[in-house]
């Protein structure tokens, strides 16, 4: 269409002859020939949480348990990466949009938090994500546990939910690179929603309540 609007001052009939037949089976055709395969990322499974509990080297380093909460949290929670990390461009980044320890209920069976702030989020209130406990390990609310506890040891005065052993935010390029050190890169930052909400699926959850 933008090519016709170009070309229809210069040639009148340019709309008419882009409908024809021929042309429109000549570019079906050459998208076919000439376009790349969708490089479609692989959904996180339980496996792969299992893989990486399995491979995580013990005593378990603070960013370790870090990254494996988020993870776990983004599959369970069915979280994207951005929504639970900081962008690597540092003009991106948000107070916002940053979630707070205060938020968090800690509970037996779950635990919930309220995300940043998100453009959808028109009141300003913030979207809540609780998580249950797995019956099967890894069980996502034991390591959120051991996460919070340690969290609050050693940043008692922090209002920040999610920081890394330095006292920083977890950036998105950090928590993709950690990933591919325990997955392979067909496993992306996206794979988190991907793969829990198909779990949900398979367990008979209805597509109304996954919404």
């Amino acid at each position: 269409a933008g090519i016709v609007n170009e070309l229809e001052p210069f040639y009148p009939s340019a709309r008419e002859v882009r409908q024809s037949r021929i042309v429109a089976r000549t570019l079906q055709g050459a998208f076919r020939h000439f376009s790349s395969p969708l490089n479609q990322k692989q959904p996180l499974t339980r496996e792969h949480l299992r893989l990486v509990m399995e491979h995580t080297p013990c005593p378990i380093s603070f960013d370790d348990l870090l990254f494996r909460a988020l993870l776990e949290t983004g599959f369970f929670g069915l979280n994207r990466v951005g929504e639970l990390t900081w962008p690597d461009k540092t003009e991106q980044r948000d107070y916002s949009k940053l979630s707070w320890r205060h938020s968090v209920i800690l509970e037996a069976e779950s635990y919930q938090f309220i995300l940043g702030w998100e453009k959808s989020d028109t009141h300003f209130e913030g979207n809540k994500v609780v998580v249950q406990r797995s019956a099967s390990q890894p069980d996502p609310v034991e390591t959120f546990t051991h996460y919070l506890i340690t969290h609050d040891q050693l940043f008692p005065c922090c209002p920040q939910l999610w920081l890394r052993r330095d006292g920083s935010v977890p950036l998105h390029g950090w928590f993709v690179r950690k990933l591919h050190t325990f997955l392979p890169s067909s496993i992306s930052g996206h794979s988190m929603r991907a793969g829990g909400t198909t779990s949900l699926a398979a367990a008979g959850v209805p597509p109304a309540q996954i919404q």
